[in-house]
């Protein structure tokens, strides 16, 4: 079914970029100061021989990754803590609900301002964005634990830590994947929005802002285009890697791959 699924994907693709050609090249016509998709793809292409640019993904991917991982250590451990502790979760869940509305790329702005160091800002940005989708799974992961089978260990003479080993960690840990896959799409989100707000040396966001200043609409649709793909692509490993690991979790829920 997957295979059925890329091939609608890939015409529902096609089938917009030919409906885009024909706006541009026949509806608008010079109205509109936007290059066709097929100058777009074309110039997408190209990117890749582009040593700048390959030098930007690098870098946003390294900013990514690291703050991703950096809100792995922090929202599971919390997520946990919480899960396992309901009175504490209870005092803490109105400062969670207040912060985690807030647009984290709102915050970027005053992260500029506290933060000099340019690096360390984006990163901050990253964890401050990606440890609220983590660290809520977790705590729904946790809640989902069967209580039959934390009670069958307790019987048998388990403390409360190798219950939570054994038990609730294992029933949780499909929550957190499904936690940090979705935390890795805002991430990148994040690492090309503090790259075009704050600037810096190097980034597809820098990219960006440095077609946008030459008047290179080609070029920054092209960058968004790769920035959209790699997301893509995370997104695809992060779930393979979810169906291989936690296939038992699907079977249990009834899920089906459609």
């Amino acid at each position: 079914m997957t295979k059925a699924r890329l091939l609608r994907g890939a015409a529902g693709a096609a089938g917009f970029l030919v409906l885009g050609e024909l706006f541009i090249r026949f509806g608008v016509g010079e109205e509109m100061s936007f290059p066709a998709p097929s100058t777009i793809v074309f110039e997408a292409v190209r990117l890749p021989a582009d040593a700048e640019f390959v030098t930007g993904v690098g870098t946003t991917l390294a900013n990514w990754a690291l703050g991703l991982l950096l809100a792995i250590v922090v929202a599971v451990p919390l997520g946990v803590l919480l899960g396992a502790l309901t009175p504490l979760e209870h005092a803490i869940r109105p400062v969670l609900e207040f912060l985690r509305p807030i647009p984290s790329v709102a915050i970027i702005p005053l992260a500029i301002l506290l933060i000099p160091v340019d690096e360390l800002m984006k990163v901050s940005v990253i964890v401050y964005a990606s440890i609220w989708p983590i660290l809520i799974n977790t705590l729904y992961g946790m809640r989902d634990v069967d209580p039959l089978a934390k009670e069958s260990l307790r019987s048998f003479g388990f403390g409360s830590l190798a219950v939570l080993a054994r038990v609730s960690l294992p029933s949780a840990a499909p929550f957190v994947a499904t936690g940090v896959r979705i935390a890795a799409g805002i991430a990148l989100v994040l690492a090309v929005s503090a790259e075009l707000l704050a600037g810096g040396v190097s980034g597809i966001g820098v990219y960006v802002n440095v077609a946008g200043s030459g008047n290179r609409t080609d070029l920054m649709m092209a960058a968004t285009c790769w920035a959209g793909l790699l997301g893509v692509l995370a997104n695809a490993a992060l779930l393979a890697g979810e169906r291989r690991l936690f296939h038992w979790h699907r079977m249990r829920t009834g899920a089906t791959e459609s």
